[in-house]
């Protein structure tokens, strides 16, 4: 492996480029005309304009894509996250053309893409999962039916889907068809497949996660758990590391079930398996599993000292698993994702000129971010303008580090995630580890009313 196509842009798109550098390896970044002014364009060895700011016309574009890999003469291809990263299809073509795809194969992506596919596998392996239908549904009349067996509230989710596309939250049988009608529609529309699953919903749980890594030689690894629990509508706001609420004995089954559905699966590379945590009955239940790197995957990195995105490509180019779980007296970090949104207004996208960027820098603070001061964040994609990592030898230092940090980050010129942050550090609710995935709407909710 000599030279690498970053299939991707923003923040990750940069950290490949930096990745491929360390390592010896050459780097070709694609963006779009909307991206002329992203530093991961820049720093590349080489750069190719793939074409208008549309996705599907540009980053989704997975024939262009293949075709600059081919012209560049690269030898692999790296996904990241988001666009093309958990396509099937696009791995699949990526292997037919002879590029390496960074990432596990094309089968497993497509066996663990299908979340029905994935319940049922992780249930002949005798993992939990939620109580809900393992058959996807394109008419609400037979799934009304077996929605009366599971039992209200339920949850509908797209089988192709993830991010929180494609779901909703059914609180009894009266509304069932509508609201099956707009997940089944909105599946379609996001990932081509209008088939959605039935899932017991659970209204107040912890999201927990857990980093696992693959090699071609056998050997499996995982590195901890996440933390994902403040949320908005189904996306992440703040990760931590470890998680404030699991005992020894709840970390250990999580981890040794996400152990037993890699081995399973021969898993290659990096992924992350998903969890959903009952606090009071401590319960888990496997939801799904996300095939590629995790935009929370800093968190791992900074409480166990690895590189995952080296690793990934280390484990691509055919070596063995160097990943190393966290010490005994391993630190708790915590991420923020800042985006270019505003949280007093339902979280609306604020896309426009970056006038003011100045993110707080010192000991135990760490930023991943590609964004600069008179940087025009663009309306076309993801509003992520970086993440904010910050570490404490416990969670009331990390804490304290944390709402330190935010006081001075300062942002102006566009509408960012950083006063919501500041306030969630000084909730109690945040401090006791009292959060749960409906939390931020519930709080939104009561607000406004």
């Amino acid at each position: 492996m000599r030279r690498v196509l970053i299939a991707n842009r923003g923040e990750i798109a940069l950290r490949a480029v930096r990745t491929c550098r360390r390592l010896g390896l050459q780097s070709v970044a694609v963006y779009s005309s909307a991206d002329g002014n992203s530093p991961h364009r820049w720093a590349a060895d080489h750069a190719v304009c793939i074409g208008p700011p549309p996705p599907k016309a540009s980053y989704l574009n997975a024939a262009a894509l293949i075709e600059v890999a081919n012209a560049c003469q690269c030898d692999a291809v790296y996904p990241g996250y988001g666009f093309l990263a958990e396509n099937a299809s696009f791995a699949a073509r990526c292997a037919e053309a002879g590029l390496i795809f960074i990432g596990p194969s094309a089968e497993v992506i497509a066996r663990m893409g299908d979340k029905v596919a994935a319940r049922r596998t992780a249930a002949s392996l005798g993992i939990p999962v939620a109580p809900g239908s393992n058959e996807g549904f394109t008419a609400a009349a037979e799934a009304k039916q077996r929605a009366e067996a599971i039992g209200y509230p339920l949850l509908l989710k797209a089988s192709a889907g993830g991010g929180g596309r494609g779901m909703r939250v059914v609180g009894d049988a009266e509304a069932f068809t509508k609201l099956f009608e707009q997940a089944s529609a909105e599946a379609a529309a996001a990932f081509g497949r209008a088939d959605v699953y039935l899932e017991r919903f659970f209204p107040k749980v912890r999201h927990i996660e857990i980093q696992v890594f693959g090699d071609r030689h056998g050997n499996y690894a995982q590195l901890g758990e996440r933390d994902c629990s403040v949320q908005r509508r189904h996306q992440k706001l703040v990760e931590e590391a470890p998680s404030p609420v699991l005992d020894n004995s709840a970390r250990g089954a999580m981890a040794d079930a996400a152990l037993t559905l890699i081995r399973a699966l021969d898993y290659v590379n990096a992924g992350t398996v998903e969890f959903i945590y009952e606090v009071e009955s401590r319960r888990f239940y496997f939801i799904e599993m996300n095939t590629r790197i995790q935009v929370e995957h800093p968190v791992t990195e900074v409480v166990t000292g690895n590189d995952l995105v080296a690793e990934q490509f280390r484990v691509a180019a055919g070596e063995r698993l160097s990943v190393l779980p966290a010490a005994q007296d391993a630190p708790v970090a915590i991420e923020f994702r800042i985006n270019a949104e505003d949280a007093e207004y339902d979280f609306r996208p604020s896309p426009g000129m970056l006038k003011r960027w100045r993110p707080p820098t010192g000991k135990d603070i760490r930023l991943d971010s590609h964004v600069y001061e008179n940087y025009v964040v663009p309306p076309y994609y993801d509003s992520m303008l970086g993440k904010l990592i910050v570490t404490g030898r416990d969670r009331s230092a990390a804490i304290e580090t944390a709402s330190l940090a935010l006081a001075r980050f300062d942002v102006s010129g566009i509408a960012s995630t950083v006063p919501f942050h500041a306030d969630l550090m000084r909730r109690p609710e945040f401090a006791r580890a009292e959060i749960h995935t409906r939390w931020v709407e519930d709080r939104l909710r009561t607000a406004v009313h």
